[in-house]
């Protein structure tokens, strides 16, 4: 499954698409203390997190994470959103738990 395919899936409420549609989504992570993210988000992950900040977006970009879903309806203030635009990183929000929002992603990956 590709961004594209997320985007399309209307899984989630897209905020921020990207420049990497095409990018093949590996597997979903969850994580919401960016020093762990940092070092263990698998490349190509749909990263599943609370954390709405900048920083967010500089260890997504770092780690080759495929898009963010940001989760429980939190979203990106103006400023992070301009810059997750300006990055070209796919961003989506939902309501839904962390858990439940990745386990959305598995199964999607599963078909």
């Amino acid at each position: 499954m590709t961004v594209k395919d997320l985007i399309d899936s209307r899984l989630f409420e897209l905020a921020n698409e990207g420049e990497y549609l095409q990018s093949e989504i590996t597997e979903p992570f969850c994580c919401d203390l960016l020093s762990i993210a940092m070092g263990k988000a698998p490349e190509g992950g749909a990263w599943v997190t609370v954390m709405a900040n900048l920083n967010t977006l500089a260890v997504a970009s770092l780690t080759d994470t495929a898009c963010i879903i940001l989760a429980h309806g939190v979203h990106f203030d103006e400023a992070t959103q301009a810059k997750a635009a300006a990055e070209g990183i796919t961003v989506f929000t939902t309501d839904m738990p962390v858990f439940d929002a990745a386990l959305a992603v598995w199964k999607k990956l599963q078909v």
